[in-house]
């Protein structure tokens, strides 16, 4: 059965240098994505760092971020269960479709080959488990990207321009896809864009910063 899951995003205050650059107040619910576009350095890049929890020196943030009602925005990144996806699929070179896969998953996971099989069959990709990633396509690339993100079971999600390189048609199908599994999965989701097609196909509410 699939968890509800939902991010709240409480009196967020980004500042570079002092100056305001970003602040939110919202919820993101179960399956739900929230879209924040807006020019270069209006923050975009600067909210989801904070989030992940990767923001830089240079910057002051305050607010809470809360996953399923636990304060997250003083853990490590690592422990914040937030999964991102950029706009390169970032796909590790050195290892298989299958291998990349692997790694997804939690250690603790006894099921893997069985695991890594059934999600190469959900993505359209049986069989190609002994591939070098290399010889994928682009959507095939961005899917084992999205289906190695779920399977390290993620609470929420942030997405980066996820399909800025993706060719018009290949970008329209690929919304359609990433959509519906985040939906799927009832994981809060938080896309950052230039592309008002992208928030239109995410279906969520739409953020503009300045």
């Amino acid at each position: 059965m699939t968890q509800a899951h939902h991010l709240d995003l409480e009196n967020i205050d980004i500042r570079l240098n002092g100056r305001p650059l970003v602040a939110l107040d919202t919820r993101i619910g179960p399956g739900e994505v929230l879209t924040v576009m807006g020019p270069s350095g209006s923050g975009k890049s600067s909210l989801l760092a904070y989030l992940a929890g990767f923001l830089g020196g240079d910057f002051t943030a305050s607010g809470a971020v809360r996953l399923d009602d636990r304060a997250i925005q003083a853990l490590p990144a690592e422990e914040r269960g937030i999964g991102l996806l950029f706009q390169d699929p970032l796909l590790f070179p050195h290892l298989s479709v299958a291998g990349n896969l692997r790694f997804g998953l939690p250690r603790h996971r006894r099921d893997k080959r069985a695991r890594v099989e059934a999600a190469l069959a959900h993505i359209g990709l049986a069989g190609f488990g002994d591939r070098d990633p290399a010889t994928l396509s682009g959507g095939q690339k961005a899917r084992v990207a999205l289906m190695r993100l779920l399977l390290s079971e993620p609470r929420a999600v942030l997405l980066d321009e996820p399909f800025s390189k993706l060719d018009t048609q290949l970008r329209q199908e690929m919304r359609d896809w990433v959509f519906q599994h985040l939906r799927e999965a009832g994981l809060p989701s938080l896309l950052v864009t230039h592309d008002y097609q992208d928030a239109e196909a995410a279906g969520g509410h739409l953020i503009e910063l300045a």
